[in-house]
């Protein structure tokens, strides 16, 4: 059976939800999954789930990294596959063997909230450039009180 690279997406978690926070990214290129594999953790401004694998396959490009804040449907990973339940995710763009795909890395920055970010941004910062922080969130994680503690320090 031929096997066919698909784009999966990051998903939606409803009308009021329209972007996920990466958490972590437990997966890397090359590497053999199962159909509901955990993949990643992602998280909302409401709650963090487990991301599971769609399909039996081998990873082919991560799209995204800790602590990355990604819209719901852009593209999260691919995977090479054989199952013909999965045509409809077709790549249109990937390459087999991996040529010129693009991978990212884990990143060793912090990872923010949702929360976090949105209240950085309002305060007209760039949470990628913020490297004194202190993340007292679960897992680590720089919180939005974190960052109005942040905030309050520097005006101070």
């Amino acid at each position: 059976m031929d096997t066919f690279i698909i784009d999966v997406p990051v998903p939606s978690m409803g009308a009021t939800v329209s972007e996920l926070s990466v958490i972590i990214i437990k997966v890397q290129p090359g590497e053999q999954v199962a159909k509901g594999q955990r993949l990643a953790d992602l998280e909302s401004d409401k709650s963090t789930f487990e991301f599971e694998s769609p399909c039996d396959g081998v990873i082919h490009a991560v799209h995204g990294k800790a602590g990355q804040t990604l819209k719901s449907g852009d593209l999260f990973l691919q995977l090479e596959t054989s199952d013909e339940s999965q045509l409809h995710l077709k790549s249109q763009t990937a390459v087999k063997a991996g040529a010129g795909a693009p991978v990212a890395k884990p990143a060793a920055a912090a990872v923010w909230t949702p929360r976090a970010t949105k209240l950085a941004q309002e305060a007209g910062l760039d949470p990628a450039t913020i490297t004194d922080i202190e993340a007292t969130g679960p897992g680590n994680r720089v919180s939005g009180d974190d960052v109005q503690r942040y905030l309050a320090k520097r005006k101070g």
